[in-house]
């Protein structure tokens, strides 16, 4: 059975403090490969050091919408220069954020844009975060797309079901992360049986969103696992063929990981 987190922040606090000890439980419970994502330029160096440090851990380069003001000016030619990083597989997280609204949407927007570019141009999955902001979004990418395919995901997937067929439409691929396992998220879980089985990834976004049972904990890379159960039961396959199911799907997305 292979296990792998496609979307962990190793160098958050609560993770960062004991990453070796984080990094041991993952690699017990199973996991083999966890991509550690970026979400403003100061943790990059950061980022990349892990992964070069650690074999088993990949990373990506990107600005999260919350970050967008603080990073207006940011060209793509950064984002082009740290993706020749041989660690660095994806280009994110970034997207639109409408939930919280901490940077500009104008802004959010232009800059998802930069990051779609690169992602274009090196061939790299872009990393997309996306809350309350379905329609700006699905409508940047039918446009982008139309410029010349890119290879994209959305992270964390909370979305509508028609948001879920318009993305996988123009091509994306869906990562369900530990919300799919709490009680309330009846909506999430029927999303998830839906999901072709050649688009699904799952992830923990941790240290964020611990699923069930480990709610109230800091999540940690090892909790995907459980999630991965979750899903299965839910789909009505078991755990390893999820867990291998999804290992695939990564190695085909991000591709430069898989050379």
């Amino acid at each position: 059975m292979r296990l792998i987190d496609s979307h962990c922040h190793l160098e958050y606090e609560r993770l960062v403090e004991d990453q070796p000890g984080v990094l041991a439980r993952a690699r017990a419970a199973g996991v083999s490969c966890m991509l550690n994502i970026s979400t403003r330029r100061s943790e990059w160096d950061q980022v990349i050091a892990t992964a070069e440090r650690e074999p088993d851990v990949w990373a990506s380069v990107g600005i999260h919408p919350h970050e967008a003001d603080a990073h207006a000016d940011l060209g793509r030619e950064a984002l082009l220069a740290a993706a020749g990083h041989p660690r660095v597989i994806g280009i994110g997280e970034s997207g639109l954020d409408y939930y919280y609204d901490k940077s500009d949407r104008a802004v959010q927007r232009d800059l998802f844009r930069t990051h779609i570019a690169v992602a274009r141009e090196t061939g790299l999955p872009i990393i997309i975060h996306t809350r309350d902001a379905e329609d700006d979004t699905t409508a940047i990418l039918a446009e982008e797309m139309e410029q010349g395919a890119f290879p994209a995901l959305i992270h964390c997937f909370t979305a509508s079901a028609s948001f879920a067929r318009k993305v996988l439409e123009l091509g994306l691929t869906i990562s369900l992360s530990g919300i799919v396992t709490f009680k309330n998220a009846a909506a999430l879980q029927d999303v998830a049986r839906s999901i072709p089985a050649d688009r699904l990834l799952i992830e923990t976004d941790s240290p964020f969103l611990a699923p069930v049972p480990h709610r109230g904990r800091p999540c940690e890379p090892a909790f995907v696992r459980d999630t991965a159960a979750f899903v299965a039961n839910l789909r009505g396959v078991s755990t390893e063929e999820i867990a291998d199911t999804t290992a695939g799907n990564f190695f085909a997305l991000f591709t430069k990981a898989a050379a």
